[in-house]
């Protein structure tokens, strides 16, 4: 027989572990990055970018309030959405066109597709739904976004799963090679998949905003994460800031899970971009 205070301990235990769990999977954390370069005009200095990605259908407090609050303080300029904003394994009741809905209402709302949405096959009627709203969804295109009298380059290239023929890296060049890229100006780049971060220096790609690894789902002290899709196990870009060739790649860890239902030293994360011309021309 248990003894009262073995009883109590356990319980303890219990729910320190539950409250742990929960925690790793369900409390938001900002990171933030202050992006530098000569190239940035000086009517972006100070730009201010919230780059959300891998949503999968998830929400964060009742029609994800929690992370509408955490967008609202961060007062972006722009909002960047990298993809899975709905998850292929789940239901889906609207979590995250509603979501977008309400986040246009904050500021411009830019969006690329996922592996996620391009598995369900729902790219054309999320596409309607979102423009309906007021998104900005154009798929293999680029555009440019003006401030103050001075414009930088954005580019969006779908999931690589829109052509599975092809290899991320063939789809992700070709595509790249397609546009009309002015040189001259300070490029951005959408692509979900960060694992063909060589592709985007090729085609010498400023800054690109990726998201798919989930954070490796779980990190290791010492070690980052365990495994990603696309990298497999120790992936190398898995979260963070990568800078090779001149073009700088920042990942998102993620909001979501999907097949994997568990996060471990690695919570869901919003991302703050600011820009800095340094030096101004």
């Amino acid at each position: 027989m248990f003894s009262r205070k073995t009883i109590i301990i356990f319980i303890l235990l219990l729910t320190g572990a539950i409250y742990f769990f929960y925690t790793q999977n369900n409390g938001l954390v900002q990171s933030s990055h202050t992006i530098r370069s000569a190239d940035i005009p000086a009517a972006f200095d100070g730009f201010t970018i919230t780059h959300l990605s891998d949503l999968h259908s998830k929400e964060f407090g009742n029609q994800n309030q929690r992370l509408i609050s955490k967008v609202i303080k961060q007062e972006p300029d722009v909002i960047f959405m990298t993809g899975d904003l709905i998850d292929s394994y789940s239901s889906n009741n609207g979590e995250g066109t509603a979501l977008m809905e309400q986040l246009v209402e904050v500021a411009p709302v830019y969006f690329v597709t996922g592996n996620h949405e391009w598995r369900l096959g729902i790219v054309d009627e999320l596409e309607e739904e979102l423009r309906s709203y007021g998104v900005e969804v154009l798929r293999n295109e680029t555009v440019t976004i003006e401030h103050n009298g001075q414009a930088i380059q954005l580019i969006r290239i779908d999931d690589p799963d829109s052509e599975p023929q092809m290899n991320a890296s063939q789809f992700s060049e070709e595509v790249l090679d397609a546009q009309q890229i002015n040189e001259e100006l300070f490029t951005i780049l959408l692509a979900h998949r960060p694992e063909v971060f060589s592709s985007y220096q090729r085609d010498e790609i400023d800054l690109v905003f990726s998201g798919h690894a989930h954070g490796g789902q779980i990190r290791l002290p010492l070690i980052g994460g365990l495994l990603s899709p696309g990298q497999g196990f120790f992936p190398t870009y898995s979260e963070g800031v990568h800078e090779e060739n001149d073009t700088i790649m920042l990942v998102s860890r993620g909001l979501g899970n999907s097949l994997f239902p568990l996060r471990l030293f690695n919570r869901p994360e919003l991302i703050e971009v600011k820009l800095a011309c340094e030096p101004c021309s």
